[in-house]
């Protein structure tokens, strides 16, 4: 299968710059993305590592869905250790995406992880960020409620004309 129509049966929709997987399952298809700081059109793009897999996005959906943002906001504002990691985290984030914009580029993209300067403002890219090996306190805090990404059968199959979100894929228990 083709990682660009794999990513997009996964995202629905096909993706805006061509996929490099930074993280993928025990299933061998992709957790996380990286995207160009700038897209193909010319367009600036903030999120660096943009999560992919179904069944994390649907446990981080749930982990926003109960407030988690506004805990671990709580949590940045009242642990110093916490939000100086955050911080940092935003900072290197930063720092390697706007090291990897492409010399001329008429716009380039601002911001830490998903383009916010301080906070959170979504923990999928905080977890995107962490599943690709960084180190990012919002991510490292979201995983034991994210993993283990433990699928027993693929959430995309190929079938004679595309690459689709399988119908069998169940979130397993």
């Amino acid at each position: 299968m083709n990682v660009t129509d794999v990513v997009g049966a996964q995202i629905g929709r096909p993706p805006r710059a061509e996929p490099i997987v930074v993280a993928a399952c025990h299933l061998g298809l992709p957790v996380v993305i990286e995207v160009p700081p700038v897209l193909d059109d010319g367009t600036p793009f903030p999120t660096r590592y943009w999560l992919t897999c179904p069944l994390a996005s649907k446990r981080i959906g749930r982990l926003e869905g109960i407030g988690g943002v506004k805990q671990l906001e709580r949590h940045a504002d009242s642990n110093e250790e916490f939000g100086a990691a955050l911080d940092e985290a935003h900072a290197r984030y930063a720092s390697a995406r706007d090291a990897a914009v492409p010399p001329g580029a008429e716009h380039a993209p601002s911001g830490g992880v998903g383009g916010t300067r301080r906070g959170i403002k979504c923990i999928h890219a905080h977890y995107a960020d962490h599943a690709a090996g960084n180190p990012n306190p919002v991510g490292a805090a979201a995983a034991p409620f994210v993993e283990p990404l433990d699928c027993d059968r693929p959430c995309v199959v190929a079938t004679a004309t595309s690459v689709e979100l399988n119908p069998s894929w169940r979130e397993p228990r």
